[in-house]
């Protein structure tokens, strides 16, 4: 099956007209996208769009073959221009299945007015694509995960956890983000957030084989994410797994009886995190890292740190050279070493506190020295090691 995106735009394109915003004015060139539409085996052609014509024309394809045209953006009552030569648009009845020329098309019933629609074709193909902002309605799909799924991945992230956790959507489906919108970060940060949620986009004009396999997005196994205070790293954390369903959120800061400032910021990190996450309090990381299962988030190394040398008398110079310090290194390796090995998909947060004042203390100059180099120490295990900025990510490896 060949699939034809002459869109990949939200239904107002990308940039929208007279809009200033940082994402709109960067939209020149291959990033510009009118709005989504699929044509697929030159036959059958998913929702009709402005500049139609011109959109396949910029593609290499024309549309004198298309016998079918189905939409699947909500029915607002106005009937859509139907430029020559193509025939008049339709649905598929919600739930059912109609064989249209080659392709076998069902109605995919979805969580906001309009429809979804699974194709497949003689070969065995198959694809999965859903309207502007939608996410599916049901957990009923067949076993074996689709070659090709075309959703709003950054607009519904949780849509994709629910494909994924139904089997929908498994390694080796091939996800493409279209419906883009100009609440998409600017420039090669959309790339770059797609590709650590295991999609890709393209652009407008591209033609795909349903059944080829992206070698361009290959989720990280291990990833540790830097950055001060304040600096957007636990979001960026938590964005790089809200695609994934049952991940466990490991929580090295522990309860604090009597503080209701630190009972507020917990509670800010619980409500932004999707409800399918669990939450772990521990600060054992290592059977956790040894075990398999599903994702895990941890946050933070920097607070794990602080309750080991707690635990080691770390603080205490006496106590430090005494005892404390081998210690710490020892659990520090059997860190390190249950990183490198573990086969869970995992990402780790940690502060980054080299950059500012020197601690006017031994004890604190003690820990800032130890988390730097216990950073270094999972970075250098890591495939992928972030720094984040004022919001910003800039990748270090």
């Amino acid at each position: 099956m060949e699939l034809t995106l002459l869109g990949t735009g939200a239904p107002l394109g990308l940039p929208r007209p007279g809009c200033p915003c940082a994402a709109c004015a960067t939209a020149t060139g291959s990033a510009a996208r009118a709005a989504t539409a699929l044509l697929v085996d030159g036959t059958l052609l998913f929702d009709l769009t402005p500049g139609l014509g011109v959109a396949a024309a910029r593609a290499g394809r024309n549309l004198d073959r298309v016998g079918h045209v189905l939409l699947s953006h909500r029915d607002d009552g106005s009937p859509p221009r139907v430029p020559a030569p193509l025939p008049t648009p339709g649905r598929v009845p919600e739930g059912r299945e109609h064989l249209l020329g080659d392709h076998r098309v069902r109605a995919v019933p979805v969580d906001v007015p309009g429809t979804g629609y699974e194709v497949a074709d003689p070969e065995g193909a198959r694809l999965l694509y859903l309207p502007p902002g939608a996410g599916p309605a049901t957990t009923e799909y067949p076993q074996l995960p689709y070659d090709t799924v075309l959703l709003d991945v950054l607009g519904r992230q949780d849509a994709l956890a629910g494909l994924r956790r139904t089997g929908a959507v498994d390694g080796s489906t091939h996800v493409l983000a279209v419906h883009l919108d100009h609440t998409v970060p600017p420039g090669p940060e959309t790339h770059r957030r797609l590709a650590s949620l295991g999609a890709r986009t393209v652009p407008d004009g591209t033609t795909v084989l349903v059944r080829e396999r992206s070698r361009d997005v290959r989720v990280p196994r291990r990833t540790l994410v830097l950055g001060g205070a304040r600096s957007g790293k636990s979001r960026e954390a938590e964005r790089r797994l809200a695609a994934f369903p049952g991940v466990v959120y490991v929580a090295t800061g522990g309860a604090r009886e009597g503080d209701p400032e630190w009972a507020r910021r917990v509670a800010v990190h619980r409500e932004r995190r999707p409800s399918s996450w669990r939450t772990v309090e521990t600060c054992d990381l290592e059977p956790l890292l040894a075990e398999p299962g599903p994702p895990l988030l941890v946050d933070c190394l920097s607070l794990w740190l602080t309750a080991v040398m707690d635990a080691y008398q770390g603080w205490d110079e006496e106590a430090w050279q005494r005892a404390g310090e081998a210690l710490l290194r020892e659990r520090v390796e059997a860190l390190r070493a249950a990183w490198r090995t573990t086969g869970r998909t995992v990402v780790a947060v940690s502060n980054e506190v080299g950059s500012g004042v020197v601690p006017a203390t031994p004890s604190g100059r003690r820990f800032r020295d130890e988390l730097g180099r216990l950073n270094a120490a999972l970075a250098e295990e890591s495939e992928e090691v972030l720094l984040t900025v004022a919001g910003q990510v800039i990748r270090l490896r």
